[in-house]
């Protein structure tokens, strides 16, 4: 009887723990492309804004308009097959939960206009075949950490 009582008590305590403790759950289960910008490993979505186009992260697919209509592929479209994803400038959305950042498709185009350079970017991997790793903005400033901090990155 005393060593139901003492287990009593120890699954008492054990369920009692068990109520106070925190989970943490990761729901990025994607792994970011080598051509990623580093710093940001638990972020979902890219707009790239050259292309006009999304990167999702988790699915690794692209998010693009095609004939009118926002479609998912595993590759570019055709016309940018051959593009240098590496030496892109990849704004990094911080901000958005969902799974429809085209959402905001109209703020990003404007905001992040074909050409749009921000803060300096270091890719997560080397680009293939060059064994270099180019960094957008840097002029010999010495000013490339890496962090991906910055303007631009939302």
């Amino acid at each position: 009887m005393k060593s139901l009582k003492h287990l009593l008590t120890i699954l008492s305590f054990f369920a009692l723990s068990l109520s106070y403790a925190q989970v943490s759950v990761n729901v990025n289960i994607g792994t970011p492309p080598s051509w990623g910008p580093s710093g940001y490993n638990d972020v979902r979505y890219y707009y790239l804004p050259d292309l006009e186009t999304y990167y999702d992260v988790n699915t690794s697919n692209y998010i693009y308009v095609s004939n009118g209509k926002w479609i998912q592929s595993r590759y570019l479209p055709r016309a940018y097959r051959n593009y240098d994803l590496y030496n892109e400038y990849k704004v990094v959305l911080t901000d958005y939960r969902g799974n429809r950042p085209y959402d905001n498709y109209k703020v990003h185009k404007v905001k992040y206009g074909k050409g749009y350079k921000g803060s300096p970017q270091k890719t997560i991997g080397q680009k293939p075949g060059k064994g270099n790793n180019k960094h957008h903005h840097d002029k010999g400033h010495g000013n490339d950490k890496g962090n991906g901090h910055g303007k631009g990155k939302h």
